[in-house]
């Protein structure tokens, strides 16, 4: 499974991308917002760190303003991904984007119907949005599951399920069984991932017989 950050935290990228963790960062309007930086300079800065996609979304409703805003964010890196939300607008977006060889990350997916239609649009990544499913009392794991299911079912699709909406580890977990190709993650979620109260207590324990010992490695 490949890991995108969820996050325009500049120094939690940077953390990751060191230990290999980072295949990618997805952003959106609401994310960059509160960040209080300009758009283009964050994208920019992101791109120049990560080698993998960077999401960025377009904030037209319109399919031609969609298209446009994309060609325009296309431009500040090869590895920018257009993000679009799930609506026929947008579906028409990716099409015409994605017969350019411009990646499309289609968003705020809901049900696996949905998923079929970006397929078929040509998206390069489908973010079905699991925390969002679980708050109405919906398993968002079942999106997961249904949508890899379809896909296997038709080679033709080359589309690359993008868990998001994360909320926990628990759901990384689930996500990675259920076959998704990529889970993105707010950074606090990823240092969780490598917790354990048996490691700790085994580290300590180690630590302690090796300070008992007298020894030194260097």
């Amino acid at each position: 499974m490949k890991f995108f950050i969820d996050s325009v935290d500049i120094d939690a990228i940077k953390e990751f991308n060191k230990s290999g963790m980072v295949d990618g960062v997805t952003t959106n309007p609401s994310i960059i917002a509160k960040s209080g930086r300009d758009f283009k300079e964050v994208i920019e800065e992101i791109c120049s760190i990560v080698s993998g996609p960077v999401s960025a979304e377009v904030t037209a409703t319109e399919s031609s303003g969609m298209i446009e805003e994309g060609l325009f964010l296309n431009r500040i890196a090869r590895n920018v991904a257009i993000k679009v939300p799930l609506t026929w607008e947008g579906l028409e977006a990716c099409k015409n984007l994605s017969d350019q060889d411009i990646m499309v990350n289609v968003t705020l997916c809901f049900s696996a119907q949905q998923a079929l239609l970006a397929g078929k649009a040509g998206a390069t990544f489908i973010s079905p949005f699991i925390g969002r499913l679980d708050d109405i009392g919906e398993e968002g794991m079942d999106l997961i599951r249904d949508i890899k299911t379809i896909y296997n079912n038709y080679p033709e699709i080359k589309t690359e399920i993008l868990a998001a909406s994360i909320r926990n580890i628990e759901h990384v977990k689930k996500a990675a069984i259920f076959g998704a190709d990529i889970a993105t993650l707010p950074p606090q979620v990823v240092r969780d991932l490598a917790l354990h109260p048996l490691t700790d207590k085994g580290l300590e324990a180690f630590l302690n017989d090796w300070k008992s010992s007298g020894q030194k490695i260097i």
